[in-house]
């Protein structure tokens, strides 16, 4: 097959990703519409013991019976066909993240190189590692219910690389035909796939109210976020410090204050500074989700913002 027939073939993997994505987007948002609703009020509640007597007694009274009235609610059974539209929602998911992989490798044999070397290529595969992302976590934990936001920031996602940074399959500038490639924007790759994860779940926290909801607790949006970080943090760390090892290979140092490598030092303190308000500061809740949701703008002003609005060394993204 020639690289042009390669690349038209690339290009119609990424348009069935996108259909797959949203149908399964679609999916996941029904299971979340018409699920059970949970009250996030009522399970803190719960743990509350109740006192006789005393000024609290009328509160915690009050309390048990929001927690009764919450459990006789979410005892009511969902439709029959919602958890089904959930199973078939990941089903087109997986589908959706098989065409994005294909896209990506075929992409990689029409320009017989590692296919991230502009904008387009890059948010292709931001996609997928997001999308990745959440496959994975589900096999090892049931969070269905990040579904239908993951798969819209995947849909949008390469709707915006197919409408605005789309590039034709071709060379790359001198600086990116390098074994660093796949060394330092594959880890900036898989680490921002995690970040998204956590970015998602992180907003959901702050969407989500104290009463009846079709998400699930607010202790388990945090404890997804956090641990998406904690896996991701690590290797946003070696990007750094691969990219600063490249850096002296092309352009003769490690550090030279370029628009991204501000950036992606920026990015690498908020998200050091989350981590940190929570292991020394006991920060919880909805401060370290503010502080993470922070850091998590300042990883897309990052990937996208700097190479498109900024002018510097990194200013390669070949936006027509």
């Amino acid at each position: 097959m020639t690289a042009d027939r390669l690349a038209e073939v690339s290009d119609l993997f990424v348009l069935a990703a996108v259909l797959l994505y949203l149908f399964s987007m679609v999916g996941f948002a029904l299971e979340l519409a018409f699920g059970r609703a949970r009250s996030d009020v009522a399970a803190r509640r719960a743990k509350v013991p109740v006192t006789v007597g005393g000024a609290g007694g009328a509160d915690e009274a009050d309390g048990a019976d929001g927690t009764a009235e919450a459990a006789a609610q979410e005892g009511v059974e969902p439709p029959s066909w919602a958890p089904k539209a959930g199973v078939a929602a990941l089903v087109l998911g997986w589908l959706g993240w098989a065409a994005n992989l294909g896209a990506i490798v075929t992409r990689g044999l029409a320009v017989d190189r590692w296919p991230w070397g502009n904008m387009y290529e890059f948010v292709v595969a931001i996609c997928f590692a997001a999308v990745t992302a959440f496959l994975v976590t589900q096999i090892r934990q049931n969070v269905r219910f990040l579904g239908a936001f993951v798969m819209i920031t995947a849909t949008l996602g390469l709707g915006f690389a197919v409408k605005v940074l789309y590039t034709a399959a071709g060379p790359v500038v001198p600086a990116l035909n390098s074994y660093w490639v796949a060394i330092h924007v594959t880890a900036a790759i898989l680490s921002s796939g995690l970040f998204i994860l956590a970015g998602v779940a992180g907003i959901l926290y702050l969407v989500r109210g104290d009463g009846l909801s079709r998400l699930p607790s607010r202790a388990d949006l945090e404890r997804v976020a956090h641990r998406a970080i904690v896996l991701s943090f690590p290797v946003w760390t070696f990007a750094v410090i691969a990219g600063a090892l490249w850096a002296d290979k092309a352009w003769g140092r490690y550090w030279g204050w370029d628009p991204k490598e501000v950036w992606a030092f920026i990015t690498w303190v908020a998200y050091a500074a989350y981590l940190h308000a929570r292991v020394t500061a006991g920060w919880r809740g909805r401060a370290a989700t503010i502080v993470q949701l922070i850091a998590f703008g300042c990883l897309l002003f990052n990937l996208v913002g700097v190479n498109i609005f900024i002018s510097g060394l990194h200013s390669y993204a070949d936006v027509n």
